[in-house]
Formats: structure tokens, sequence, C-alpha cells
């Protein structure tokens, strides 16, 4: 009497979005092996910012004829600002070229496709190691300002988180606006008319509203003006909750809407 094989079962694949710390650890190797050539723009630039401005003008600046910023050296008040227009400025760095090459250049986000990684998958891990390298920088950052004195007090620890929720906040957007972009020519427009005059007129380097009436609102539009004045505020002591909650919500309100339009946009790219 014959016998039937028993039959075998498929193991059931992990819903999309479960595996997203294996794209992680996939951007964590890659970066292993490439930190140094991201070393200078990432963690000196902000630094010369810091020293040049802030320990070479900034004497000039506080001994000036109109005083410098009324109750605070120029020095204390630049540094919060460059740890959140730093963060931004890195996000955006790691979310132009990096995203195009993963479908147009090295592919390597249709690689990953090809197996049981979803879409979402592919986006929350280099979602996730974007993420991991603006608190690197950010936080390496906040350590030498707190050795310089540049920065003070146990409140400035709380900027960190900011600023590096400040950076996501233009990441998932720029992720989005990236994956969808034919060729590089549109990230040097993005950077030269967008995100530069964001960091130097958002109130980095001088209070918005020394800005003519008519272009002061304009930075508030974006979250580098807010992620800005609350990490100033935590690290000058001054910050109270109710701003800070209007600062925190419009950031997270950037970052959510980024994230939904960047799942879309990666779809829309990756799916066929």
């Amino acid at each position: 009497m014959a016998t039937t094989a028993p039959l075998q079962t498929v193991p059931a694949q992990p819903a999309e979005g479960k595996m997203w710390r294996r794209v992680l650890a996939y951007w964590l190797i890659v970066y292993r092996q490439n930190w140094r050539s991201s070393a200078f723009s990432s963690f000196l630039t902000p630094l010369l910012f810091l020293g040049a401005m802030g320990y070479l003008l900034g004497p000039l600046v506080d001994s000036g004829a109109r005083g410098g910023i009324p109750g605070v050296e120029y020095v204390a008040f630049l540094a919060p600002g460059i740890l959140a227009a730093q963060a931004m400025m890195s996000g955006v760095n790691d979310s132009t070229f990096t995203v195009m090459a993963g479908v147009k250049w090295r592919k390597f986000y249709l690689a990953m496709l090809a197996t049981p990684l979803g879409v979402r998958d592919v986006l929350l891990g280099h979602l996730a190691f974007v993420f991991v390298r603006l608190v690197l920088t950010s936080t390496a950052f906040l350590l030498i300002a707190f050795a310089l004195g540049a920065i003070s007090g146990w409140g400035a620890l709380l900027a960190l988180p900011v600023a590096v929720l400040t950076g996501m906040a233009f990441v998932t957007p720029v992720f989005a606006f990236s994956v969808s972009q034919r060729d590089g020519t549109s990230f040097n427009m993005l950077l030269r008319i967008g995100v530069m005059p964001l960091f130097l007129f958002s109130g980095t380097f001088f209070p918005t509203d020394q800005l003519p009436g008519w272009f002061e609102p304009i930075p508030w539009l974006t979250p580098l003006a807010h992620g800005i004045e609350l990490c100033r505020d935590l690290a000058l002591g001054t910050a109270s909750v109710g701003m800070a909650t209007l600062h925190l919500g419009y950031i997270a309100l950037w970052l959510v809407v980024g994230f939904w339009l960047a799942t879309w946009a990666f779809r829309r790219r990756l799916v066929v």
C-alpha cells in the first residue's frame, strides 16, 4: 500500500515593516567601512563654524556698538543654533544622492526588494541609519561644545533629541523628493536655494527678529527655526512648556507628513 509524503509547510514571512533592522545592519556595515570620508562634513564643519564665528568673531560682536545679543555671550547664543542647523545639513546630505543611488546607480534598493524585504523595511531601515548618524554627529558636537564652554547646564542635554528630531523632520520629506528624481541636478538647487538660505537666515547666527519685516515669518514655515529656538531656550534655561510644545508639535508634524510622503513615493518608484 502506497504511502503519501507529508506535506511540507512553508514558513510564514514576517509582515512588511518587521525586518527593517536587517536593512539598518547593512547600512551600519557600510558606514563602518567608509565613515572617514564623511568625517569632515559631519563632525568637523560645525566645529569650524563654532570656532570661527563663536570664538573669533564672537568677541567683536559682544563688544560692538550695539552690544551684541542682549543678556548672553554670542558663542552661547550661537552653539545651540549650530547644533540644530548641523543636524538639518547632515540629514539632508544623507537623504539626496544616497537615496537616488538606491534606485538609479547602485540599485541596492532593488536588490533588497528581491529578498523577502518589503518597501517599508527598506525605507525604515535607511531612515533608522540616518537617525543613528544624526545622534552620533549631534552628540559629538554637543560634547565638544560642553568641553569648550560654549554650552553649559543640564538643560542643554535636552537640546540633543530636539536637534535630532529637527534633522529627521527634513530627512523624511527629502527622502520622498529624492526617490522621485531622475537625475541629481535638482539636488544642487535644493541645497543652494533651500537648505543654505535656511542655514543662514533661520536664527542660527542672529535672531530672526533682525530680518526685514516681510521676510521674518518665512523661516518659521520650516522646522529649522523652531528647532533652533527650542534648542537655544533649553541651553540657556529660558524654555517654557507652552512654547516647547508648540515647537515640538510643528517639528513632529513635518516628520510625520514627510514619512507618509516618503512611503508613498518609495512604493510608487520601487513597486513595478
